[in-house]
Protein backbone atom coordinates (compact mmCIF):
# COMPACT_ATOMS: atom_id res chain seq x y z
CA UNK A 1 0.00 0.00 0.00
CA UNK A 2 3.10 2.41 0.91
CA UNK A 3 3.72 1.76 -2.91
CA UNK A 4 0.77 2.73 -4.41
CA UNK A 5 0.74 6.41 -1.99
CA UNK A 6 3.64 6.65 -2.83
CA UNK A 7 3.40 6.55 -6.61
CA UNK A 8 0.15 8.58 -6.41
CA UNK A 9 2.24 11.44 -4.58
CA UNK A 10 4.89 11.36 -7.47
CA UNK A 11 1.96 11.40 -9.85
CA UNK A 12 0.52 14.65 -8.52
CA UNK A 13 3.30 16.28 -7.69
CA UNK A 14 4.28 15.99 -11.72
CA UNK A 15 0.87 17.17 -12.75
CA UNK A 16 1.45 20.27 -9.99
CA UNK A 17 4.08 21.19 -11.63
CA UNK A 18 4.86 25.17 -13.38
CA UNK A 19 3.24 26.38 -16.78
CA UNK A 20 7.02 25.06 -18.29
CA UNK A 21 6.07 21.03 -17.34
CA UNK A 22 2.50 21.64 -18.44
CA UNK A 23 1.39 20.18 -22.00
CA UNK A 24 -0.86 22.10 -24.59
CA UNK A 25 -3.87 21.05 -25.31
CA UNK A 26 -2.66 19.56 -28.55
CA UNK A 27 0.35 18.31 -26.75
CA UNK A 28 -2.54 16.33 -24.47
CA UNK A 29 -4.92 14.96 -27.43
CA UNK A 30 -1.91 13.72 -28.98
CA UNK A 31 -1.08 11.22 -25.96
CA UNK A 32 -4.79 10.61 -25.30
CA UNK A 33 -4.92 9.21 -28.90
CA UNK A 34 -1.41 7.67 -28.43
CA UNK A 35 -2.56 5.89 -25.32
CA UNK A 36 -6.31 5.05 -27.06
CA UNK A 37 -3.93 3.19 -29.92
CA UNK A 38 -2.05 1.33 -27.42
CA UNK A 39 -4.81 -0.23 -25.47
CA UNK A 40 -6.39 -0.97 -29.30
CA UNK A 41 -3.24 -2.93 -30.06
CA UNK A 42 -3.22 -4.27 -26.58
CA UNK A 43 -6.59 -5.89 -26.68
CA UNK A 44 -5.88 -7.02 -30.27
CA UNK A 45 -2.91 -9.28 -29.04
CA UNK A 46 -4.72 -10.14 -26.02
CA UNK A 47 -7.48 -11.77 -28.68
CA UNK A 48 -4.82 -13.11 -31.26
CA UNK A 49 -2.72 -14.34 -28.45
CA UNK A 50 -4.32 -14.65 -25.13
CA UNK A 51 -2.62 -13.33 -22.18
CA UNK A 52 0.76 -14.25 -23.47
CA UNK A 53 -0.34 -11.30 -25.54
CA UNK A 54 0.26 -8.83 -23.01
CA UNK A 55 3.71 -9.21 -22.25
CA UNK A 56 4.77 -6.80 -24.83
CA UNK A 57 2.40 -3.64 -23.34
CA UNK A 58 4.22 -4.56 -19.97
CA UNK A 59 7.02 -2.39 -18.34
CA UNK A 60 9.04 -4.65 -18.10
CA UNK A 61 11.47 -2.41 -15.11
CA UNK A 62 11.41 -2.15 -11.62
CA UNK A 63 8.76 -0.19 -11.65
CA UNK A 64 6.41 -1.89 -12.38
CA UNK A 65 3.73 -3.28 -10.36
CA UNK A 66 0.19 -4.70 -10.48
CA UNK A 67 -2.84 -5.43 -8.16
CA UNK A 68 -4.48 -7.94 -10.03
CA UNK A 69 -8.18 -9.15 -8.58
CA UNK A 70 -8.48 -10.70 -5.55
CA UNK A 71 -5.10 -9.50 -4.30
CA UNK A 72 -4.91 -7.06 -1.84
CA UNK A 73 -1.16 -6.18 -2.60
CA UNK A 74 1.14 -5.38 -5.23
CA UNK A 75 2.88 -7.73 -7.37
CA UNK A 76 6.15 -7.80 -9.56
CA UNK A 77 6.61 -7.74 -13.58
CA UNK A 78 8.31 -11.32 -12.38
CA UNK A 79 4.98 -12.44 -10.37
CA UNK A 80 2.68 -11.22 -12.86
CA UNK A 81 4.31 -12.92 -15.87
CA UNK A 82 4.25 -16.36 -13.89
CA UNK A 83 0.64 -15.94 -13.56
CA UNK A 84 -0.39 -14.88 -16.76
CA UNK A 85 1.79 -17.81 -17.99
CA UNK A 86 0.32 -20.19 -16.10
CA UNK A 87 -3.08 -19.25 -17.03
CA UNK A 88 -2.93 -18.46 -20.36
CA UNK A 89 -3.37 -22.52 -21.57
CA UNK A 90 -6.38 -22.26 -19.65
CA UNK A 91 -8.45 -20.09 -21.99
CA UNK A 92 -9.00 -20.93 -26.36
CA UNK A 93 -10.27 -16.89 -26.41
CA UNK A 94 -10.55 -13.70 -24.65
CA UNK A 95 -12.16 -10.78 -26.25
CA UNK A 96 -12.29 -7.53 -23.82
CA UNK A 97 -13.88 -4.08 -24.82
CA UNK A 98 -14.36 -0.66 -22.96
CA UNK A 99 -17.36 0.48 -21.21
CA UNK A 100 -15.61 3.33 -20.64
CA UNK A 101 -12.09 4.97 -20.75
CA UNK A 102 -10.69 8.03 -19.35
CA UNK A 103 -6.91 8.76 -19.90
CA UNK A 104 -5.21 11.97 -18.11
CA UNK A 105 -2.23 12.94 -19.68
CA UNK A 106 0.10 13.98 -16.78
CA UNK A 107 3.29 14.60 -19.34
CA UNK A 108 4.44 13.34 -22.91
CA UNK A 109 5.62 10.16 -21.75
CA UNK A 110 3.18 9.69 -18.72
CA UNK A 111 -0.13 9.23 -18.30
CA UNK A 112 -2.83 8.38 -15.79
CA UNK A 113 -6.17 6.03 -16.76
CA UNK A 114 -9.39 4.62 -15.18
CA UNK A 115 -11.72 2.73 -17.32
CA UNK A 116 -14.28 0.11 -16.61
CA UNK A 117 -13.52 -3.15 -18.94
CA UNK A 118 -16.14 -6.21 -20.04
CA UNK A 119 -13.84 -9.01 -20.67
CA UNK A 120 -15.34 -12.54 -22.62
CA UNK A 121 -13.51 -15.36 -21.63
CA UNK A 122 -13.57 -19.01 -23.07
CA UNK A 123 -11.63 -21.66 -21.51
CA UNK A 124 -10.64 -24.87 -22.99
CA UNK A 125 -13.86 -26.71 -22.10
CA UNK A 126 -15.93 -24.26 -24.20
CA UNK A 127 -17.42 -22.41 -20.62
CA UNK A 128 -18.04 -18.71 -21.63
CA UNK A 129 -17.79 -16.16 -18.60
CA UNK A 130 -18.32 -12.46 -19.36
CA UNK A 131 -17.28 -10.23 -16.18
CA UNK A 132 -16.34 -6.74 -15.62
CA UNK A 133 -13.77 -4.91 -14.20
CA UNK A 134 -12.84 -1.62 -12.68
CA UNK A 135 -8.67 -0.49 -13.67
CA UNK A 136 -7.21 2.47 -12.77
CA UNK A 137 -3.34 2.40 -13.70
CA UNK A 138 -0.42 4.78 -15.16
CA UNK A 139 0.95 3.55 -18.99
CA UNK A 140 5.10 5.28 -19.44
CA UNK A 141 6.45 5.66 -22.53
CA UNK A 142 9.29 4.04 -23.35
CA UNK A 143 11.68 5.09 -25.97
CA UNK A 144 8.65 5.40 -28.73
CA UNK A 145 6.25 2.41 -26.88
CA UNK A 146 3.46 2.90 -24.10
CA UNK A 147 3.33 0.26 -21.67
CA UNK A 148 1.63 -0.46 -18.70
CA UNK A 149 3.48 0.90 -15.42
CA UNK A 150 1.65 0.29 -12.45
CA UNK A 151 -2.03 0.27 -11.49
CA UNK A 152 -4.78 -2.11 -10.17
CA UNK A 153 -7.65 -4.03 -11.44
CA UNK A 154 -10.59 -5.28 -9.41
CA UNK A 155 -14.03 -7.30 -10.24
CA UNK A 156 -17.43 -5.39 -10.51
CA UNK A 157 -19.82 -7.30 -8.28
Amino acid sequence: MNKIFYCCCLLLSLSCGSRDGRLSEEEKSAVVSEVKLMFQNYFDAIRNEGLVGEFKYLDHSSDFFWVPPGYKSPLSYDSIAKILNLNAPKFTSIENSFDSLRIIPLSSDLASYTAKIRSIMTDTSGTINSIQLIETGVVVRRNTVWKLSHGQTSLVD
